[in-house]
């Protein structure tokens, strides 16, 4: 008979304290370089994004610019175009959403999101990899189109903190969006629905707003809803920030719209909690 031994097996050693924190970082860091290098790899959707944001800078401020009245400024076209740059820029970072839930489609579309799931990685690793890809295409479009607008007659009038604060406020105000669209990506079958439902809320969403024309000269009731808006918040920090307001403007009396850089903080900061906490929970059980 062949003795069998009794030798106890030795225990697998305890993970680290904070391991899954570190492998949380890693796995979103790694795919959050896939998805850059997918990005240099396709360079015209980096180009192509761009000339959206640049048209509306140009037509706005030289198609509109001599026709909008801001209260406290009247019809003046340079006042307008200052007015008008903190809602491009707003516009610009909140429709990177449509990029994002059409790439997280097209990967399931892929069966790559399938993939990914067998892997021993954390599980928002994917969705946070391909967040902060996008996070970071949003940026360089805020540089190239910050250049457009200081070509056009776009300056700021405050220091450089805040000058860099409000621009901070945007980008956080874009990752907190592409959140929505990671969940819109989850949620549809198909890249080119993702881009539909990626766009289609976010019209009203800009439109209804302070961005392009002053909330004051809308009806009651589009007036209450665009100055409870988050993106309005946002847009109203920015134009504090930049010093952007005209001298006289008359700021509207709800709470977003009088202290708008904690209202974008804390929009932005519960749409990131509440739809990546969607966006995961989609994630786990989602299929191609």
């Amino acid at each position: 008979m062949t003795a069998t031994s009794t030798a106890p097996t030795a225990p697998r050693p305890a993970a680290p304290a904070g391991g899954g924190l570190r492998q949380s970082v890693t796995d979103s860091l790694t795919m959050a370089k896939r998805n850059l290098i997918r990005m240099v790899r396709i360079p015209e959707v980096v180009i192509f994004g761009l000339f959206q944001p640049i048209m509306f800078v140009v037509l706005f401020s030289y198609v509109f610019g001599g026709s909008i009245n801001l209260p406290g400024a009247g019809l003046d076209p340079g006042l307008y175009r200052e007015f008008l740059m903190a809602g491009i820029f707003a516009q610009t970072v909140t429709f990177a959403t449509a990029g994002a839930g059409a790439g997280i489609a097209e990967d399931m579309h892929k069966g790559l999101i399938d993939r990914f799931r067998s892997l021993p990685m954390a599980r928002g690793a994917v969705l946070t990899g391909r967040t902060i890809a996008d996070l970071v295409q949003t940026a360089l479009t805020l540089i190239v189109l910050a250049v457009v607008a200081a070509l056009v007659g776009w300056r700021t009038h405050e220091n450089g903190l805040k000058v860099l604060a409000g621009f901070g406020l945007l980008l956080l105000l874009g990752y907190a969006f592409t959140w929505i669209g990671a969940l819109i990506g989850l949620s549809v079958r198909t890249p080119e629905a993702a881009t539909s439902g990626g766009l289609i809320w976010l019209f009203p969403l800009t439109f209804i707003s302070n961005a392009f024309v002053p909330s004051q000269n809308m009806p009651t009731v589009l007036r209450h809803i665009a100055e409870w808006n988050p993106f309005s918040a946002t847009v109203q920090a920015c134009r504090e920030l930049f010093g952007n307001l005209p001298p006289n403007y008359p700021v509207p009396d709800a709470w977003p719209m009088q202290h708008p850089a904690w209202a974008s903080l804390i929009w932005s900061i519960a749409i990131i909690l509440f739809f990546r906490t969607l966006a995961v929970r989609k994630y786990k059980s989602a299929t191609a």
